[in-house]
């Protein structure tokens, strides 16, 4: 086949490589599969535990349980994979997750679609042809990559975690940036922390940037955006104002250097750890997951939090005090004042925080 007759069939096909697509687009929805299994799952579950609500906690765990499938039917969906190949995208998701999580399903998936894509009705059995195409190829793209995405994640967690016991003014400050401006991206901060196992000092300094982007972009946009932006960022999430940063990424000053000023604060002053689930690292307040995971990490740590050696403590004034400063009080009080500092320098104007 000739480069026009092959570029021919992949525009025949709607399959349209390109970084856009697959880390932007497909990265987004999956980030919003993550958020319908696994990150919903999260919250009810913490609510389940602090209310002895068990059927709560049954829902949860199906939720949770569902996550590979909702981040392969996600990504599906933005790629445009046809009904077939989207319903054998299930399969691909549920395996490839079991073995490289959130990263390794992300890139298995991506291939079973494309290809799944290519074979789509293209032959008289394809009722047998595509889903078989697609799953192989996928869990054969899990199986291979998995194991491997898994292990330099992991170990890439415990390099920030170790880094950030031995500096933690420095690693404080990369740790709550990073992880807040992913946040704000179409990409699951959640998920990153979920998949490098962040826990203890360096978990507090994500927490402290994921409050910083959220309470930060909730308080400061209050003008154009009233009690319903005030919720839906400040409970839900800062990646509402992703379109707007577009359009003005100056707007983005405020909460990503309040971020940098609390971090530090977080892990030299108050040594906020999150010792409860690594995934809730990546919450912030959404749902007030983050709040609520150093809260059981102080009382009852995760299995990953006890192996990096976190012991069970009773929290005293001090620290629930640091925790409601990181949380909610700093951001509020920084990024407002960041903002007009911003406005006055004419970086930033009337209307370009308002959301659609």
């Amino acid at each position: 086949m000739s480069t026009a007759g092959f570029s021919a069939f992949l525009a025949r096909k709607n399959i349209k490589p390109s970084a856009k697509l697959y880390f932007v687009d497909a990265m987004s929805a999956m980030a919003m599969g993550l958020f319908a299994s696994l990150l919903i799952g999260t919250i009810l579950d913490t609510l389940g535990d602090q209310f002895h609500w068990d059927w709560l906690v049954t829902a949860a765990g199906y939720a949770s349980s569902a996550t590979g499938i909702a981040i392969a039917v996600a990504i599906g969906v933005s790629l445009s994979a046809p009904p077939l190949v989207l319903y054998s995208l299930c399969a691909v998701g549920l395996g490839s997750y079991s073995v490289g999580g959130p990263l390794g399903s992300f890139f298995a998936v991506i291939v079973a679609a494309e290809l799944g894509k290519a074979v789509s009705r293209e032959t008289k059995v394809d009722i047998l042809v595509t889903p078989t195409i697609t799953i192989l190829s996928g869990l054969g793209v899990g199986s291979l990559i998995g194991p491997g995405v898994s292990l330099l994640m992991n170990g890439f967690g415990q390099l920030i975690i170790r880094a950030t016991q031995l500096r933690p003014f420095l690693m404080g400050i990369i740790v709550s940036v990073l992880v807040g401006i992913v946040l704000t991206l179409p990409i699951s901060s959640a998920a990153i922390c979920f998949t490098l196992s962040l826990t203890g000092l360096a978990g507090g300094a994500a927490t402290a940037g994921c409050c910083a982007q959220m309470i930060g972009f909730a308080v400061m946009s209050y003008k154009e955006n009233g009690v319903g932006g005030l919720i839906s960022q400040g409970l839900g999430t800062s990646m509402l104002q992703m379109g707007n940063i577009v359009k003005n990424p100056r707007i983005w000053i405020p909460p990503t250097l309040a971020s940098a000023i609390t971090g530090p604060i977080a892990t030299c002053l108050f040594r906020l750890q999150m010792n409860g689930a690594a995934i809730n690292s990546g919450m912030g307040t959404c749902g007030l997951c983050g709040q609520l995971g150093v809260w059981t990490g102080w009382v009852a740590p995760s299995e990953k939090a006890l192996a990096n050696g976190a012991i069970a403590m009773n929290p005293t004034a001090f620290d629930w005090a640091g925790l409601i400063l990181i949380s909610f009080i700093l951001p509020a009080i920084l990024c407002p004042l960041i903002n007009q500092l911003c406005r006055k320098a004419g970086w930033v104007k009337d209307g370009d925080l308002k959301l659609p």
